[in-house]
């Protein structure tokens, strides 16, 4: 079972940026769909982003509340998936989890996720 640690959350202003982070360690993610999915106060947690396996062409989706706005990318070297995100607005805080998987249900295992707050 593969542990990913979510790093890069913090506070930032409406129009600011941060880059998330998901690192596997040593696990390899080459043959995974690597989601990112947030779950603000009192709400469900939703799919944003999707970037597919090396199989499946590596092909990138967005939810469209953070298309335009939000880039996935991932370095299999690293095992690590990314979310950059920019133009944050403040109903983009929540605590931002990844998974492998573009599905919120058929993620198997959780990490403790990583904070986002927009706010000025």
């Amino acid at each position: 079972q593969v542990h990913l640690k979510e790093s890069g959350g913090g506070l930032v202003q409406p129009g600011g940026s941060l880059t998330l982070s998901c690192a596997a360690g040593t696990f390899s993610l080459d043959y995974y769909n690597m989601g990112w999915f947030r779950q603000g106060s009192g709400k469900e947690r939703e799919a944003i982003s999707c970037i597919k396996s090396r199989d499946g062409d590596g092909s990138t989706y967005y939810t469209e509340s953070v298309r335009g706005r939000f880039t996935i990318s991932r370095d299999n070297y690293k095992n690590t998936v990314y979310l950059q995100m920019m133009s944050l607005k403040p109903e983009d805080t929540a605590v931002y989890y990844c998974g492998t998987s573009c599905q919120t249900t058929r993620v198997s295992s959780w990490g403790q996720g990583t904070q986002v707050t927009v706010s000025s």
